[in-house]
């Protein structure tokens, strides 16, 4: 299973623009789609919120693949 680290440079990104900056999906509109199938769980609870604020230290899982949302000021 592939682990991501994903630097966040600000107080959150929404769950939909974090696929897409990762390089899961293209677009923020794929990653709405992504999450709203259900197969998208952030900190082991599956999240239907295409734009659920997602903050350093959390852990996102989908399709075998793992991002961990880090802080890089710390």
């Amino acid at each position: 299973m592939p682990v991501l680290e994903f630097e966040l440079d600000r107080d959150h990104v929404e769950l939909n623009q974090l696929l897409k900056l990762v390089g899961i999906c293209d677009s923020g509109g794929a990653g709405k789609a992504l999450v709203a199938s259900g197969a998208v769980s952030v900190d082991g609870v599956i999240e239907l919120r295409k734009t659920c604020k997602i903050r350093a230290g959390s852990t996102v899982e989908l399709e075998g693949v793992t991002i961990r949302v880090i802080d890089p000021r710390h």
